[in-house]
C-alpha cells in the first residue's frame, strides 16, 4: 500500500460521500489503510450535516447521490467552507467541475488514487 507523506506526521479527516454502500465501505479502507481518518455520507443531506460539524481537509464525493449531484454538493459546500478540496469520484466525467478541484475516474489505480488524494491534502494545507 502506498503511504503518502502527510500519513507520517499526523492523520486528517476526509468525508467520502457515496451512495453504494460496497463502494464506500472500499473506499473507506482504502483511505484508512493510508492514514486517514474517514467520515461518510451515504447522500448528499446527510453529507452537508456532516460537513458543517467535522473539520474535513478534503470531501471525496459520486456524482450520482440521492438529493443532488455531486457538482451540486460541491457548490453548497464551497459556499461553506471555500478552502476545502472536492474531489469528484465518479465512473463517468462530468459536463462542468464547477465547484469540484479535481475529477478521478474510478477505474484508476489505488496508487494512483491515493497520490492525487496526497497532493490535494498537502495543497490545501499550505
Amino acid at each position: 500500500m502506498v503511504r503518502s507523506a502527510h500519513s507520517l506526521s499526523r492523520k486528517l479527516l476526509i468525508l467520502c460521500v457515496e451512495d453504494n454502500e460496497v463502494q464506500l465501505r472500499l473506499r473507506k479502507l482504502v483511505l484508512e489503510r493510508d492514514g486517514y481518518f474517514v467520515v461518510s455520507a451515504c447522500n448528499a443531506t446527510e453529507a452537508l450535516r456532516v460537513f458543517r460539524k467535522n473539520p474535513v481537509c478534503l470531501v471525496l464525493t459520486d456524482h450520482t447521490l440521492r438529493g443532488a449531484t455531486g457538482t451540486q454538493l460541491a457548490a453548497k459546500m464551497k459556499r461553506l467552507k471555500p478552502e476545502v478540496p472536492i474531489v469528484l469520484y465518479s465512473g463517468r466525467p462530468p459536463e462542468s467541475m464547477g465547484h469540484v478541484d479535481c475529477y478521478i475516474h474510478k477505474s484508476e489505480s489505488v496508487e494512483h488514487f491515493l497520490s492525487m488524494i496526497g497532493d490535494l491534502v498537502t495543497r490545501s494545507a499550505k
